[in-house]
């Protein structure tokens, strides 16, 4: 199953604005994390404009609905745009993106009460934990939507990755899907030189989860394979999908250096960003 013509448009549109977004907030506050952002926007927009079943009136227990841990949470402008634009809270407020007293810190944090966030996520490599844990209590509490949780490439280098990896299949915690942003890229350079994942695919099945692979900048495939990843639920094995994408995609001169890993656009770069991210929805 693909999406219509009709929903490619809307979503394509929606993803527009969001890159939008991420580049104006980067840019207001001086600071942050835009290529990541850039790159997983098509999966942020696909889960939770079409895919997952959430509420705008926030609860933290998340009773039947599906949940979402950001596990790299650097790239938090995207995250706080799609729930802006989801209508969680207004989107005036993302003006306030890495501002001294705003909600929307650089590392995403619920302690004041922002909707949509259920963890704290500025260490990397705990977010997977907390997402197997939250998929574990849905199955204890006869919950049956599901939980997703994203981790960037290079925060696998963290062994507390590797030993929520081992914990799931143990448990048969077949009612998560995560993903892996595989852009390549983190902030001290390229992944393979800074410590090498080697085979990726091979490493999950080993430790026994079912493994798909996606353009993660790519709607319709994308989305076919979050579908795949649906129908496989239920059936033993947690899911991962190792999601290929451009650091920085949309934008020519940021796609694919990790030099845009953590640098904000200065007034000339801005301008040249948002002449090429064109036929968004209504701007603020």
């Amino acid at each position: 199953m693909s999406l219509t013509v009709l929903e490619k448009s809307n979503l394509s549109k929606v993803a527009t604005q969001v890159r939008r977004d991420v580049v104006r907030m980067v840019h207001g506050a001086k600071g942050g994390h835009p290529g990541g952002a850039l790159g997983c926007t098509d999966l942020f927009v696909l889960l939770y404009f079409k895919y997952m079943k959430h509420h705008k009136e926030f609860s933290m227990d998340g009773k039947d609905e599906d949940l979402f841990f950001l596990s790299n949470g650097h790239i938090s402008a995207v995250w706080y745009s799609t729930l802006a634009r989801f209508g969680y809270f207004p989107v005036k407020e993302l003006d306030s993106h890495r501002k001294i007293n705003s909600r929307l810190q650089g590392h995403p944090t619920p302690h004041e009460h922002l909707e949509g966030i259920r963890m704290a996520s500025g260490s990397l490599g705990q977010g997977l934990s907390v997402a197997i844990g939250a998929a574990h209590a849905k199955k204890l509490n006869k919950d049956s939507r599901l939980v997703y949780c994203l981790m960037g490439d290079g925060e696998l280098q963290e062994g507390q990755v590797w030993e929520a990896a081992m914990y799931a299949p143990n448990r048969q915690i077949d009612n998560l899907i995560a993903f892996v942003d595989y852009n390549g890229q983190q902030i001290d350079g390229p992944v393979d030189k800074v410590m090498s994942l080697l085979d990726l695919r091979a490493k999950w099945e080993s430790f026994g989860w079912k493994v798909l692979e996606s353009n993660g900048n790519d709607l319709d495939e994308l989305a076919s394979t979050i579908e795949e990843a649906q129908l496989l639920c239920g059936n033993g094995k947690p899911i991962i999908i190792l999601m290929t994408t451009s650091m920085g995609y949309g934008v020519d001169f940021m796609m694919g250096s990790h030099k845009w890993h953590g640098v904000a656009p200065n007034d000339v770069e801005l301008e040249k960003a948002l002449l090429q991210l064109v036929d968004g929805m209504e701007d603020y």
